[in-house]
C-alpha cells in the first residue's frame, strides 16, 4: 500500500468520524434510549425536530420521564409549547408531582399558567401543604385613652391554588393585617384592655376577612409581642398648651403695641396741641398793639390787663409752694 493510499484512508476515516461525531451531537441518541426505556414514547424524528425548533430536548423529555415514572400522563407537545413560551418545564412537572402526592388537585394548564404569570408553583404547592408564617413589621397604634402600643403579629397563610393567578401577594396581606391591627388598638377604651386581652386583636382581624383577593387563604394570626409606647395624648395636650401659650403671648404683645401706638399718638396730639397753644399766644401781643392803635384799647385797660396777669402769677407760685406743705400734713 501506498503513503498515498495511507493518507487518503486517514482522510476518509476522520471525516466518517466527524460525521458520526456531528449526526450524535445534533440528534440525541442517548436521550431518545432513555426515554424508551422509560415508556416515553417520543421517535428520534420528533427529537430532531425539536433541535430545529430551538427546544433543548433535555429540558422537555428529562421531566416528561420524571412524570411518567410519577403516574402522570403529560403530552411532549404541551411540555415543549410551554418552554417555547418562556416557562420553566421542570419546575411545573415537579409542582404536579408534588400535587398529586399531596392530593391537590392540579392540572397541567393551571400549573403552567401559574409558572408563566411569574410565580413559582412548586412553591405554592408546597405552601398548600405545609403553610407559611408572615412576620408584619411593627404595628404603632393609639388607645382611645392616648396611649401608643406597639404590636408584631404573625400570620400563617397557605396558598390558594385557584387565586395564584392575579391575586395580591404578601405585601397585601401585612398592610391589611397592619391596618386591622391599627383599627383594633384604636377602637380600645384603653390599652390596658389590649394589654389584657391581646387576643381581641388576632379575632377581630381574623373576621374582617384579610385575605379576599389574594393568592393566600389565612388560617391563623397571632400577636407576638405588645409594647407600650409614648403617652401620646399627654404629649398632644402638652404641645396645644404651648400653642395657646404663644397664642396669648402674641395677643398680649399685640395689644402692648397696640397701645404704645396709642400713647405715642396722644403724645403727638398734645404736642400739636402745645403748638397751637404757643402759636396763639404769640398772636396776643400782636392784637393788643393792633388794638391800642385802633384805639379799641386804652392804656389804663392795658395796664389793669397786666396787674391781672402779674396777680395770677402771683397766686400760682403761692399755690405751687403750698402744695408739699399739703402733701406732708396729709401722710
Amino acid at each position: 500500500m501506498y503513503p498515498e493510499d495511507l493518507i487518503l484512508y486517514g482522510i476518509a476515516l476522520a471525516a466518517i468520524i466527524a460525521v458520526i461525531s456531528l449526526f450524535f451531537s445534533f440528534v440525541p441518541v442517548g436521550l431518545w434510549i432513555s426515554a424508551a426505556a422509560a415508556g416515553v414514547k417520543v421517535s428520534i424524528f420528533n427529537l430532531i425536530g425539536m433541535r430545529l425548533r430551538r427546544v433543548v430536548p433535555k429540558s422537555v423529555i428529562a421531566p416528561q420521564i420524571k412524570a411518567t415514572k410519577a403516574g402522570l400522563d403529560i403530552n411532549t407537545n404541551k411540555l415543549e409549547a410551554h418552554f417555547l413560551a418562556g416557562g420553566n418545564v421542570d419546575r411545573v412537572v415537579n409542582a404536579l408531582i408534588a400535587a398529586q402526592r399531596a392530593d391537590i388537585p392540579l392540572v397541567f394548564e393551571r400549573a403552567a399558567a401559574i409558572d408563566l404569570a411569574g410565580r413559582n408553583v412548586l412553591e405554592a404547592v408546597q405552601m398548600s401543604v405545609n403553610p407559611k408564617v408572615i412576620e408584619t413589621p411593627l404595628v404603632a397604634a393609639i388607645a382611645k385613652n392616648g396611649i401608643e402600643l406597639k404590636a408584631k403579629a404573625r400570620v400563617t397563610v397557605r396558598a390558594n391554588i385557584d387565586r395564584l393567578v392575579g391575586g395580591a401577594g404578601e405585601q397585601t396581606i401585612t398592610a391589611r393585617v397592619g391596618e386591622g391591627i391599627v383599627t383594633t388598638i384604636g377602637s380600645a377604651d384603653s390599652h390596658k384592655d389590649v394589654l389584657e386581652n391581646p387576643d381581641k386583636i388576632s379575632k377581630a382581624v381574623l373576621t374582617k376577612g384579610l385575605d379576599a383577593g389574594t393568592a393566600f387563604e389565612i388560617l391563623s394570626i397571632d400577636i407576638a409581642d405588645v409594647d407600650v409606647g409614648r403617652n401620646i395624648g399627654a404629649q398632644l395636650q402638652t404641645d396645644q398648651a404651648e400653642a395657646d401659650k404663644r397664642i396669648a403671648q402674641a395677643k398680649a404683645e399685640e395689644r402692648r403695641a397696640m397701645a404704645v401706638a396709642r400713647e405715642q399718638e396722644m403724645k403727638a396730639s398734645v404736642v400739636e396741641m402745645r403748638a397751637k397753644v404757643v402759636e396763639a399766644e404769640a398772636e396776643v401781643p400782636k392784637a393788643i398793639s393792633a388794638a391800642l392803635r385802633e384805639g379799641k384799647l386804652g392804656v389804663m385797660d392795658y395796664y389793669n390787663m397786666q396787674n391781672i396777669l402779674s396777680d395770677t402769677q402771683m397766686r400760682k407760685s403761692i399755690a405751687e409752694t403750698d402744695r408739699p406743705e399739703e402733701k406732708s400734713t396729709r401722710k
